[in-house]
Protein backbone atom coordinates (compact mmCIF):
# COMPACT_ATOMS: atom_id res chain seq x y z
CA UNK A 1 0.00 0.00 0.00
CA UNK A 2 1.26 3.68 -0.88
CA UNK A 3 0.48 6.53 1.59
CA UNK A 4 1.88 9.81 1.91
CA UNK A 5 3.48 10.77 5.05
CA UNK A 6 2.92 13.89 6.11
CA UNK A 7 6.17 15.81 8.23
CA UNK A 8 4.48 16.36 11.39
CA UNK A 9 3.46 12.51 11.53
CA UNK A 10 7.08 11.72 10.41
CA UNK A 11 8.70 13.48 13.42
CA UNK A 12 5.99 12.01 16.07
CA UNK A 13 7.66 8.58 14.75
CA UNK A 14 11.01 9.69 15.25
CA UNK A 15 10.59 11.05 18.65
CA UNK A 16 8.41 8.38 19.63
CA UNK A 17 11.25 6.13 18.51
CA UNK A 18 14.14 8.48 20.55
CA UNK A 19 11.90 8.16 23.61
CA UNK A 20 12.07 4.73 23.55
CA UNK A 21 16.26 4.69 22.59
CA UNK A 22 16.71 7.25 25.46
CA UNK A 23 14.74 5.79 28.29
CA UNK A 24 16.24 2.13 27.34
CA UNK A 25 19.84 3.80 27.35
CA UNK A 26 19.41 5.72 30.42
CA UNK A 27 17.51 2.57 32.09
CA UNK A 28 20.24 0.17 30.86
CA UNK A 29 22.87 2.47 32.54
CA UNK A 30 22.06 2.29 36.02
CA UNK A 31 22.86 -1.68 35.65
CA UNK A 32 26.19 -0.50 35.79
CA UNK A 33 26.33 0.94 39.16
CA UNK A 34 27.75 -1.55 41.42
CA UNK A 35 24.82 -3.29 43.33
CA UNK A 36 22.41 -3.12 40.72
CA UNK A 37 20.72 -6.51 39.52
CA UNK A 38 18.24 -7.51 36.54
CA UNK A 39 16.26 -9.06 39.36
CA UNK A 40 15.16 -5.64 40.72
CA UNK A 41 13.82 -4.42 37.00
CA UNK A 42 11.85 -7.81 36.64
CA UNK A 43 10.33 -7.23 40.51
CA UNK A 44 9.34 -3.71 39.39
CA UNK A 45 12.32 -2.03 41.65
CA UNK A 46 13.33 0.69 39.31
CA UNK A 47 16.30 2.63 40.31
CA UNK A 48 16.33 6.14 41.76
CA UNK A 49 15.92 8.80 39.50
CA UNK A 50 17.41 10.84 37.65
CA UNK A 51 18.17 8.21 34.92
CA UNK A 52 21.49 9.77 33.18
CA UNK A 53 21.80 8.95 28.93
CA UNK A 54 24.75 8.47 27.88
CA UNK A 55 26.47 8.77 24.16
CA UNK A 56 23.84 6.38 22.64
CA UNK A 57 21.22 9.45 23.23
CA UNK A 58 23.19 12.45 22.71
CA UNK A 59 24.16 11.15 19.69
CA UNK A 60 20.61 9.77 18.86
CA UNK A 61 19.23 13.41 19.41
CA UNK A 62 21.68 14.90 16.68
CA UNK A 63 20.40 13.00 14.28
CA UNK A 64 16.51 13.43 14.93
CA UNK A 65 17.80 17.34 15.13
CA UNK A 66 19.30 17.36 11.62
CA UNK A 67 15.90 15.35 9.98
CA UNK A 68 13.58 17.99 11.79
CA UNK A 69 16.03 21.16 10.21
CA UNK A 70 16.61 19.14 6.53
CA UNK A 71 14.37 15.68 6.43
CA UNK A 72 17.61 14.26 5.08
CA UNK A 73 20.90 13.40 6.39
CA UNK A 74 23.41 15.72 5.37
CA UNK A 75 26.87 14.11 6.40
CA UNK A 76 28.92 17.26 6.73
CA UNK A 77 26.03 18.65 9.19
CA UNK A 78 25.76 15.83 11.09
CA UNK A 79 29.44 14.98 11.13
CA UNK A 80 30.36 18.72 12.82
CA UNK A 81 27.04 18.43 15.07
CA UNK A 82 28.45 15.17 16.71
CA UNK A 83 31.72 16.71 17.09
CA UNK A 84 30.18 19.72 18.79
CA UNK A 85 27.99 18.32 20.99
CA UNK A 86 30.18 15.34 22.26
CA UNK A 87 30.09 15.45 25.87
CA UNK A 88 33.26 12.43 26.35
CA UNK A 89 31.93 12.20 30.47
CA UNK A 90 28.62 10.36 28.61
CA UNK A 91 30.48 7.47 28.02
CA UNK A 92 31.76 8.12 24.49
CA UNK A 93 34.60 5.03 23.54
CA UNK A 94 38.63 5.87 23.28
CA UNK A 95 38.34 5.56 19.38
CA UNK A 96 34.99 7.49 19.23
CA UNK A 97 36.53 10.55 21.09
CA UNK A 98 39.36 10.71 18.68
CA UNK A 99 37.57 10.96 15.25
CA UNK A 100 35.41 13.18 16.53
CA UNK A 101 38.06 15.82 17.99
CA UNK A 102 39.81 15.19 14.33
CA UNK A 103 36.52 16.77 13.05
CA UNK A 104 35.79 19.06 15.28
CA UNK A 105 39.77 20.36 14.73
CA UNK A 106 39.25 20.32 10.93
CA UNK A 107 39.82 16.94 9.58
CA UNK A 108 37.43 16.17 6.92
CA UNK A 109 35.35 13.21 8.33
CA UNK A 110 36.03 10.31 5.81
CA UNK A 111 39.53 11.17 6.45
CA UNK A 112 38.79 11.14 10.46
CA UNK A 113 36.78 8.05 10.31
CA UNK A 114 38.84 5.97 8.05
CA UNK A 115 42.00 6.50 10.48
CA UNK A 116 39.99 4.59 13.42
CA UNK A 117 41.87 1.11 13.98
CA UNK A 118 45.45 1.62 12.06
CA UNK A 119 43.17 2.55 9.03
CA UNK A 120 40.06 -0.05 9.18
CA UNK A 121 37.44 2.00 10.45
CA UNK A 122 35.42 1.58 13.22
CA UNK A 123 32.69 -1.61 13.37
CA UNK A 124 31.57 -0.75 16.54
CA UNK A 125 27.98 -0.33 17.76
CA UNK A 126 28.29 3.46 18.00
CA UNK A 127 26.13 3.96 14.50
CA UNK A 128 23.57 1.18 15.33
CA UNK A 129 22.86 2.67 18.73
CA UNK A 130 21.60 5.80 17.69
CA UNK A 131 19.56 5.42 14.35
CA UNK A 132 16.72 3.94 15.18
CA UNK A 133 14.67 6.99 14.86
CA UNK A 134 15.67 7.60 11.52
CA UNK A 135 14.18 4.58 10.52
CA UNK A 136 11.06 5.43 12.15
CA UNK A 137 11.01 8.56 10.08
CA UNK A 138 11.65 6.63 7.05
CA UNK A 139 8.21 4.23 7.72
CA UNK A 140 7.55 4.87 4.44
CA UNK A 141 10.33 3.64 2.63
CA UNK A 142 12.71 0.78 4.10
CA UNK A 143 15.46 1.67 0.91
CA UNK A 144 15.27 5.37 1.95
CA UNK A 145 15.99 4.36 5.41
CA UNK A 146 18.73 2.24 4.27
CA UNK A 147 20.47 4.74 2.01
CA UNK A 148 20.16 7.37 4.98
CA UNK A 149 21.18 5.21 7.69
CA UNK A 150 24.60 4.51 5.61
CA UNK A 151 24.84 8.04 5.32
CA UNK A 152 24.58 8.17 9.36
CA UNK A 153 27.04 5.55 9.78
CA UNK A 154 29.66 7.01 7.53
CA UNK A 155 30.98 10.10 9.01
CA UNK A 156 31.88 8.03 12.04
CA UNK A 157 32.33 4.65 10.88
CA UNK A 158 34.12 3.67 7.76
CA UNK A 159 34.06 -0.27 8.53
CA UNK A 160 31.53 -1.66 6.80
CA UNK A 161 30.51 -3.95 9.56
CA UNK A 162 30.04 -0.91 11.63
CA UNK A 163 28.02 0.25 8.38
CA UNK A 164 26.10 -2.53 8.00
CA UNK A 165 24.44 -2.84 11.82
CA UNK A 166 23.02 0.73 11.37
CA UNK A 167 21.33 -0.13 8.48
CA UNK A 168 19.91 -3.16 9.96
CA UNK A 169 18.53 -1.39 13.09
CA UNK A 170 17.29 1.55 10.31
CA UNK A 171 15.26 -1.23 8.46
CA UNK A 172 13.58 -2.95 11.34
CA UNK A 173 12.59 0.67 13.22
CA UNK A 174 10.62 1.61 9.53
CA UNK A 175 9.47 -1.90 9.21
CA UNK A 176 8.00 -1.46 12.70
CA UNK A 177 6.22 2.12 12.46
CA UNK A 178 5.02 0.96 9.13
CA UNK A 179 2.74 -1.81 11.12
CA UNK A 180 2.40 0.99 14.15
CA UNK A 181 0.37 2.85 11.28
CA UNK A 182 -0.86 -0.17 9.38
CA UNK A 183 -2.27 -1.38 12.19
CA UNK A 184 -0.62 -4.76 12.53
CA UNK A 185 2.03 -6.61 14.06
CA UNK A 186 5.05 -7.89 11.82
CA UNK A 187 5.41 -11.60 12.13
CA UNK A 188 8.91 -11.88 13.75
CA UNK A 189 10.36 -14.23 11.08
CA UNK A 190 9.27 -11.82 8.01
CA UNK A 191 10.60 -8.86 9.86
CA UNK A 192 13.70 -10.55 10.41
CA UNK A 193 13.87 -11.64 6.69
CA UNK A 194 13.64 -8.11 5.45
CA UNK A 195 16.32 -6.56 7.56
CA UNK A 196 18.38 -9.29 6.19
CA UNK A 197 17.30 -8.44 2.79
CA UNK A 198 18.96 -5.23 3.17
CA UNK A 199 22.16 -6.30 3.72
CA UNK A 200 25.29 -7.02 2.10
CA UNK A 201 24.90 -11.58 2.33
CA UNK A 202 29.18 -11.79 2.76
CA UNK A 203 29.00 -9.82 5.96
CA UNK A 204 29.01 -11.12 9.38
CA UNK A 205 26.08 -8.61 10.56
CA UNK A 206 23.91 -10.27 7.83
CA UNK A 207 24.83 -13.59 8.71
CA UNK A 208 24.19 -12.56 12.61
CA UNK A 209 20.40 -11.47 11.48
CA UNK A 210 20.37 -14.68 9.65
CA UNK A 211 21.43 -17.01 13.05
CA UNK A 212 18.82 -14.91 14.85
CA UNK A 213 15.72 -15.90 12.71
CA UNK A 214 16.51 -19.83 13.35
CA UNK A 215 16.64 -18.71 17.09
CA UNK A 216 12.78 -17.21 17.15
CA UNK A 217 10.67 -19.03 19.94
CA UNK A 218 13.81 -19.88 22.20
CA UNK A 219 14.63 -18.71 25.60
CA UNK A 220 16.51 -15.37 25.30
CA UNK A 221 19.69 -16.33 27.03
CA UNK A 222 20.23 -18.86 24.36
CA UNK A 223 19.97 -16.30 21.81
CA UNK A 224 22.60 -13.68 23.61
CA UNK A 225 24.75 -16.87 24.05
CA UNK A 226 24.66 -17.54 20.56
CA UNK A 227 24.52 -13.97 18.99
CA UNK A 228 26.45 -12.33 21.44
CA UNK A 229 25.31 -9.59 24.13
CA UNK A 230 26.97 -6.30 23.11
CA UNK A 231 29.97 -7.25 25.09
CA UNK A 232 32.89 -7.02 22.36
CA UNK A 233 30.99 -3.56 21.47
CA UNK A 234 30.60 -4.50 18.00
CA UNK A 235 27.82 -4.28 15.38
CA UNK A 236 28.42 -7.79 14.53
CA UNK A 237 27.86 -9.66 18.27
CA UNK A 238 25.50 -6.51 19.10
CA UNK A 239 22.61 -5.90 16.20
CA UNK A 240 21.57 -9.84 15.75
CA UNK A 241 20.57 -9.74 19.05
CA UNK A 242 19.06 -7.10 19.38
CA UNK A 243 17.15 -7.25 16.68
CA UNK A 244 16.08 -10.96 17.56
CA UNK A 245 14.74 -8.64 20.87
CA UNK A 246 12.85 -6.09 18.72
CA UNK A 247 11.33 -8.97 16.86
CA UNK A 248 10.29 -10.71 19.52
CA UNK A 249 8.96 -8.26 21.70
CA UNK A 250 7.76 -5.59 19.74
CA UNK A 251 4.55 -5.46 21.78
CA UNK A 252 5.98 -5.14 24.84
CA UNK A 253 8.35 -2.12 25.36
CA UNK A 254 8.82 -2.74 29.25
CA UNK A 255 9.59 -6.69 28.78
CA UNK A 256 12.07 -6.24 25.46
CA UNK A 257 14.04 -3.90 27.79
CA UNK A 258 14.34 -6.34 30.75
CA UNK A 259 15.46 -8.85 28.44
CA UNK A 260 18.76 -6.52 27.63
CA UNK A 261 19.14 -6.14 31.18
CA UNK A 262 19.42 -9.43 31.60
CA UNK A 263 21.46 -10.64 29.01
CA UNK A 264 24.13 -8.08 30.63
CA UNK A 265 27.11 -7.23 28.35
CA UNK A 266 26.36 -3.64 26.54
CA UNK A 267 23.29 -3.25 28.73
CA UNK A 268 22.67 0.49 27.53
CA UNK A 269 23.17 0.40 24.33
CA UNK A 270 21.27 -3.05 23.58
CA UNK A 271 18.57 -1.41 25.29
CA UNK A 272 18.44 1.68 23.68
CA UNK A 273 19.00 0.06 19.71
CA UNK A 274 15.92 -2.43 21.25
CA UNK A 275 14.53 0.22 22.92
CA UNK A 276 14.04 2.54 19.74
CA UNK A 277 12.88 -0.38 17.61
CA UNK A 278 10.35 -1.20 19.69
CA UNK A 279 8.69 2.64 20.77
CA UNK A 280 8.49 3.07 16.61
CA UNK A 281 6.01 0.32 17.00
CA UNK A 282 4.50 1.02 20.80
CA UNK A 283 4.58 4.60 21.31
CA UNK A 284 4.95 6.06 24.41
CA UNK A 285 2.76 5.06 27.16
CA UNK A 286 -0.74 2.96 26.59
CA UNK A 287 -0.09 -0.80 26.69
CA UNK A 288 3.33 -2.26 26.08
CA UNK A 289 4.56 0.94 25.05
CA UNK A 290 7.08 3.32 27.17
CA UNK A 291 6.01 3.53 30.42
CA UNK A 292 5.00 7.36 31.80
CA UNK A 293 6.56 6.98 35.04
CA UNK A 294 9.99 5.76 33.44
CA UNK A 295 10.33 8.32 30.93
CA UNK A 296 9.70 10.72 33.62
CA UNK A 297 12.75 9.33 35.64
CA UNK A 298 14.89 9.30 32.68
CA UNK A 299 17.20 12.60 32.57
CA UNK A 300 15.35 15.30 29.90
CA UNK A 301 16.50 15.89 26.75
CA UNK A 302 18.37 18.49 25.28
CA UNK A 303 16.25 21.75 24.39
CA UNK A 304 17.41 21.55 21.31
CA UNK A 305 16.15 18.66 20.36
CA UNK A 306 13.00 18.57 22.61
CA UNK A 307 11.76 22.52 20.91
CA UNK A 308 9.38 21.95 18.32
CA UNK A 309 10.73 22.87 14.83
Amino acid sequence: MTFTLFPDTRLTLARDALAGLSVGDALGSQFFVPGRRPDDLAAGRLPAPPWEWTDDTEMACSVVAELAAGARIDRDRLALAFAQRCEPYRGYGPGAVRVLRLIRTGTPWPVAAASAFDGQGSCGNGAAMRVAPLGAWHADSTRRAAEQARASAEVTHAHPEGVAGAVAVAVAASLAARARLDGGRPEPARLLSAVAGALDPAGEVHQGVRRAATLLGRPAAEAADALGNGSRVTAQDTVPFTLWVAATLLHDYPAAIRVCVEAGGDVDTTAAIVGGIVAAYTGVGGRGGVPQDWLTAREPLPGWVTTPA
